[in-house]
């Protein structure tokens, strides 16, 4: 058990990205290769859920591209992303918030966190 954390510890580049959870709107910013040309593109959405822990830490991102929900999971140490920004606070009572799925319009908002 040691050994994995000794691995993880050495060898897997830890990027700083601000503290996040589920019910927050995200932009995570990442590198997206096409042939030898690579871009820039962002996915903002709200935080569905963060699961795992060190090297295998994912969150689920969800946003509505028209009327279809669009889901996408990313892991968070991915050599591609570039940075992830905070752009909402949301207010939620659970740490994992799939009921958000079925809700449509104004049933969907999340009231945002003032500090």
């Amino acid at each position: 058990m040691d050994l994995v954390k000794f691995v993880e510890d050495e060898f897997v580049a830890r990027k700083d990205f601000p503290v996040f959870g589920a019910g927050d709107t995200v932009t995570v910013f990442f590198q997206i290769t096409e042939g030898e040309k690579t871009r820039t593109q962002f996915f903002r959405g709200i935080v569905l859920q963060r699961r795992g822990t060190g090297l295998t830490e994912t969150f689920t991102i969800r946003k509505m591209s028209g009327s279809v929900g669009v889901e996408r999971i990313f892991p968070v140490n991915l050599p591609a992303i570039e940075k992830i920004e905070v752009n909402k606070r949301g207010k939620v009572r659970r740490s994992r918030i799939f009921y958000q799925r079925e809700r449509t319009g104004k049933a969907a908002r999340i009231k945002e966190l003032r500090y």
